[in-house]
């Protein structure tokens, strides 16, 4: 498949195999009604709930020295041969750096409630710590700002990935002094921007960052040893749980949450082949238990055991189990997993089943799985408040424009969105519901070949133009009322 499925959502297991076969299957997949689609009781929404949509600093920014900010690991990154499927970087993106005002006029512009964006660490710290670069506050002042002037409440994400490049050459995740950097930036956003941004999400998709970036090396900073699992596992937890305090010790008032890439992890060839519900059993420990136990029981699943050797200290546990005021989850896809005895976690990813439908990743398109999350959070984690903090789906992988007609994507989300109601409707406390992303970004190690957006972007002249999900999603935003299948 064209550039291996190295995308941020690539994982919709870390099975990506086969994509380049489903990139149809993806465009007429997402517009139709399946057996398997999970039907609500009714379509309408609480008045209260909140309609996003979602972006994140490196994949839009630009200007990446811009005002003082310090590398990240992606800048480095996304410069080394090979890294990324186009040959393209993000110092440019959507340059929403200089541009931020059209983004919020395009969220506002749709009666969207919320706007989930996340914060360049390095734009604050240069260096990770230290001396505070003020011009990098004043952008975020004003983007909040802007987006309480329109009437949109801004959720931004702490961490999604770009952690600074001064901390990584001391280790990053893997040196436990990183956790104590990342809660003193948490701090310093709180001190300085937590008088008017009151909603906050610590991580983004640690597990994604984790395993791509430290074990696979198909993401930043580019490490390929299973070593690093659990050192990197445990102060990325560790880190979370010091931010927490460190935000409530800042402002009272905040609303605090994390997000996690959450998906059900499923055994090829199905019930019958218990063989490989080893694999999937301990794919859900490292992608699933491994962030969720910690936070919410204070204890890791015993499959992390091997990993993470003697590092997790005493007083650790108690320091990651912090309350958290919702839990943020992203789903796209289930994951399916074989045994491979011979490989170095004993575990690969596998093929969905034969005749499914398929995104442009080659993944299953399955709402069914997004129930089964909420189902789990329900009845195992205490049954936390939730946003879903992004959902969506690619255009076919491509060089050329997104599609301005982009029904596939209209379905996907409402297929998707049936769904979280109907999860409601079982008991779920789900607030609030953020399409990924707002505008065709920098998608990571796939460049700008893979399209999310509710709006197009021509990168020569920087011009955006919604397609007819942003006016799909515009209309339910204003009704609340989640229309019927075509």
């Amino acid at each position: 498949m064209e550039g291996e499925g190295v995308s941020r959502r690539g994982l919709g297991a870390l099975a990506v195999g086969g994509a380049a076969a489903g990139l149809s299957a993806g465009l007429a997949g997402c517009g139709t009604e399946r057996p398997g689609d999970v039907q609500p009781k009714a379509r309408d929404f609480p008045k209260d709930f909140v309609w996003g949509t979602a972006t994140a600093a490196f994949q839009t920014e630009g200007s990446p020295q811009a005002d003082g900010r310090g590398p990240s690991v992606w800048d480095l990154f996304q410069d080394l041969p090979g890294k990324i499927v186009d040959g393209s970087d993000a110092k440019t993106a959507t340059d929403s750096y200089r541009r931020w005002a059209d983004d919020v006029n395009l969220v506002a512009g749709a009666g969207l409630g919320g706007y989930r964006f996340s914060i360049s660490w390095s734009r604050l710290l240069p260096t990770g710590a230290g001396a505070v670069a003020q011009a990098g506050i004043d952008h975020y002042a004003r983007l909040v700002d802007g987006l309480l002037e329109k009437g949109v409440t801004p959720y931004a994400t702490l961490f999604h990935w770009d952690l600074p490049q001064a901390l990584q050459d001391h280790g990053g995740w893997a040196a436990r002094d990183t956790a104590q950097a990342f809660a003193d930036y948490a701090a310093l956003v709180g001190e300085r921007l937590g008088d008017r941004l009151k909603r906050i999400i610590v991580l983004n998709e640690p597990a994604v960052h984790t395993v791509f970036g430290h074990v696979t090396g198909e993401h930043a900073p580019g490490l390929k040893d299973v070593a690093l699992l659990g050192p990197v596992t445990h102060h990325m937890n560790l880190g979370q749980g010091l931010a927490i305090q460190a935000l409530r010790a800042a402002k009272g008032d905040l609303s605090i949450g994390t997000t996690l890439a959450l998906q059900p992890c499923r055994p090829a060839g199905g019930g019958l082949a218990f063989w490989n519900r080893l694999a999937s059993d301990g794919l859900d420990a490292l992608w699933n238990r491994a962030w969720l136990d910690p936070l919410l029981k204070g204890e890791y699943p015993d499959a992390m055991g091997e990993f993470l050797g003697d590092r997790v200290r005493a007083g650790d546990l108690s320091a990651i189990r912090q309350k958290v005021d919702f839990m943020g989850v992203n789903y796209y896809a289930p994951a399916y997993m074989r045994l491979a005895p011979l490989s170095p976690g004993r575990i690969a990813p596998a093929a969905p089943p034969r005749g499914v439908e398929l995104d442009a990743f080659g993944r299953q398109i399955d709402p069914s799985g997004l129930s089964e999350v909420l189902a789990r959070l329900r009845t195992e984690y205490g049954n936390p408040p939730v946003f879903i903090t992004e959902n969506g789906c690619s255009d076919p992988f491509g060089d050329g424009p997104g599609i301005q007609a982009d029904t596939f994507r209209i379905a996907f989300l409402r297929r998707h969105l049936q769904a979280v109601k109907a999860a409601m409707e079982a008991g779920s406390p789900v607030k609030g519901f953020f399409a990924w992303c707002l505008i065709d970004n920098w998608e990571w190690a796939l460049g700008y070949r893979s399209k999310f957006g509710l709006v197009t972007h021509d990168r020569t002249t920087g011009v955006r133009t919604p397609k007819a999900s942003y006016a799909w999603y515009a209309a339910l935003a204003r009704s609340g009322v989640l229309p019927t299948a075509p």
